[in-house]
């Protein structure tokens, strides 16, 4: 195991019992014995995922699966309204501005979730809008937006609703059908527990009828591509990460067995606790309001603090945790419980935490 705790919002520490597969012989990814595996995962990630659809395995980081969800379901001019809290909602927008779509960048100040009446404004004000590109967990900022509210502004009309969930799935609540999202997008280094490589796309009826209008250019993101070969042959178009695929096996059977629940309810815990603590060493949470905060990580800060200088020197002592983004890439410092994290590594990383602050506050 790493000697360095990754208090991170993804990639975590890799567990022994995964790590092991790593060193393992690679299979053939045209086998029976791959087919098998990639039918298990797909049963078991629409349990994940709360979907009676198939989600699709990509062989690529989490933004690969958003250029994914964006390129397969619009059309060059088509608009989109993207509701922007921070860091990756800001790059949403940039993939669909790339792709000449024509978008609303709906922006936040750092901190703020999304305000449901600014949504529907836009909506009666856009009688051509074709999609919402949303993000559930805002990791740059530790904001958890309400996916639920913006699919019952969308179930009954042609808006596609598109969100991210790729740190949000498993650490906090996520219905894909009861919800009525048409495009949900994860990655397997977050609450997964593997390696970076992989990512998963679920889509809808609705986005299925939609992929067959868009007009944008794709090959290796194509999820005709993906649907086709996994219905016909139960595998990928493309070679795929073999051995992540294994582990994600591994990964989801625990997952599973422990129950989605158990994990939501102990990130949650684990969140309260270090919040707890932060405040008694004098730091602020960014995120004010408790119903808008992820249980994937969590974003402090304190006033005449230089974080970065802390955030050194707890690497130093094997526990990396991340700064900010943007405005805030000095000052907030962004712990990561997505992890098999437990509450007694987190009460000594505050001790190491407490040692640096004295050195610099005195």
């Amino acid at each position: 195991m790493s000697s360095k705790l990754l208090l991170t919002p993804g990639p975590t520490n890799i567990p022994e019992r995964y790590l092991k597969i790593f060193g393992e012989d690679i299979i053939h990814h045209r086998t029976p014995e791959f087919r098998r595996i990639l039918k298990e995962n797909n049963e078991n990630l629409k349990k994940v995922f709360k979907t009676k659809n198939d989600v699709y395995t990509l062989t690529t980081s989490g933004t690969g699966a958003m250029e994914a969800a964006v390129v397969n379901f619009f059309s060059k001019g088509d608009k989109v309204l993207v509701i922007n809290t921070g860091y990756f909602g800001e790059r949403f927008a940039k993939i669909a501005e790339i792709y000449a779509l024509d978008v609303i960048n709906l922006k936040y100040e750092f901190g703020d979730s999304y305000e449901l009446d600014d949504v529907k404004k836009i909506l009666s004000e856009n009688p051509d809008l074709r999609g919402i590109l949303a993000t559930h967990s805002e990791t740059s900022v530790g904001i958890l937006n309400n996916i639920e509210a913006l699919g019952n502004l969308t179930k009954n009309t042609d808006i596609l609703l598109v969100v991210d969930t790729i740190s949000g799935l498993v650490a906090n609540d996520f219905d894909f059908d009861g919800w009525n999202i048409d495009v949900a997008i994860a990655g397997s280094q977050k609450a997964f527990l593997i390696p970076p490589g992989l990512s998963f796309i679920t889509i809808s009826d609705k986005a299925k009828k939609a992929m067959e209008r868009s007009d944008l250019p794709k090959y290796y993101l194509s999820i005709k591509q993906y649907e086709k070969y996994f219905e016909e042959m139960t595998e990928t178009p493309y070679t795929p990460a073999i051995s992540l695929i294994i582990a994600l096996n591994y990964s989801l059977k625990d997952l599973l067995a422990k129950g989605i629940d158990k994990c939501i309810r102990e990130k949650y815990e684990l969140r309260k606790h270090i919040e707890e603590k932060a405040q008694k060493l004098g730091f602020n949470l960014l995120v004010k309001e408790e119903k808008n905060r992820t249980n994937t990580l969590i974003s402090i800060y304190r006033e005449g603090v230089i974080i970065k200088d802390i955030i050194n020197a707890l690497e130093e002592k094997g526990f990396t945790v991340t700064g900010g983004k943007g405005k805030y890439a000095a000052s907030l410092m962004r712990i990561g419980i997505l992890g098999e994290i437990t509450k007694e590594q987190v009460d000594e990383f505050f001790i190491i935490f407490e040692e640096e602050l004295k050195k610099q506050i005195g």
